[in-house]
């Protein structure tokens, strides 16, 4: 008789048995992490892209009125960098 305890095992592979149920849950929780993830990094780029925005139109307060040459073709190449970011 061959009596074996962890001490004896000469190489332990990492791995252990799970049923369906278990592997099915990692499945979606790999891939909700992956969503979250892609998600998460379009939110900081659209936060990075408008903050800009917001801080240049806070400057000078005390003037009423915003020079903006080329208003239309940078506001459209701002929607198109928005799209963009949106659609991945």
């Amino acid at each position: 008789m061959c009596a074996t305890n962890n001490s004896d095992i000469p190489f332990d592979f990492g791995f252990t048995t799970v049923d369906e149920d278990e592997l099915d849950i990692a499945k979606v929780a790999s891939a909700a992490e992956s969503t979250a993830a892609v998600h998460e990094d379009r939110l900081n780029r659209l936060y990075n892209a408008i903050l800009p925005l917001l801080l240049n139109l806070k400057k000078n307060p005390e003037k009423e009125f915003i020079k903006w040459p080329n208003r239309i073709k940078k506001v459209e190449e701002f929607e198109a960098h928005i799209s963009k970011i949106v659609s991945g």
